[in-house]
């Protein structure tokens, strides 16, 4: 249930910066000196925070890391189309049983769009994911347990960054996507 509102609250706030970006495109925004992210450009993020739940396992508050990598492809209205690639994971202690250990290990591509705003250095953004998951969670009741297993992994998420020099910034990141919500750094690598 908690997680159906967050995903219909992340619709939102995306169809909300969508509509918002197309009315600052007719007004002279876009792709101009502000927006950080532009065609051709490459962009490195990586972060920690809450990880994101997978296979139906309590996870008790995991920890979560991802690092992911994008290329501005396509000029789309006010912004960039970028597509690229990110690898993390999602690992905890306890949840069922006070010995149960559970892990996912994330490769995934990504695609989002990302739009400028009229203040220098700011890019927000919103995007998809898809890969695999590898799996694994152990406990001890009695008998040892252990399973892996390989899923796939969809993903959704937004995110802002905030550049203090024109290559380096800080990241946030929520949704879906291998973490709930986590903190960074941001780079442009080109």
């Amino acid at each position: 249930m908690r997680k159906a509102k967050f995903i219909q609250a992340l619709v939102v706030f995306v169809l909300c910066a969508g509509i918002t970006g197309s009315t600052y495109a007719q007004h002279g925004g876009g792709n101009g000196p502000t927006n950080p992210v532009k065609l051709g450009s490459l962009t490195f993020n990586a972060g920690i925070g809450a990880g994101a739940y997978y296979e139906g396992d309590y996870y008790n508050s995991p920890f979560g890391f991802k690092a992911a990598i994008e290329r501005g492809m396509w000029e789309a209205g006010p912004g960039v189309v970028t597509l690229g690639g990110e690898i993390g994971g999602s690992f905890s202690n306890g949840g069922y049983y006070s010995n149960y250990h559970s892990n996912t290990v994330v490769v995934a591509v990504r695609a989002a769009f990302h739009c400028g705003w009229d203040v220098p250095g700011l890019d927000t953004y919103g995007g998809v994911s898809a890969g695999l998951g590898f799996h694994h969670y152990s406990y001890n009741n009695n008998t040892d347990y252990s399973h892996s297993s390989v899923i796939p992994v969809p993903g959704i998420f937004v995110g802002a960054s905030y550049f203090v020099t024109p290559t380096f910034g800080f990241n946030a990141e929520a949704g879906h996507d291998i973490t709930e919500i986590q903190v960074g750094i941001v780079l442009k690598l080109n």
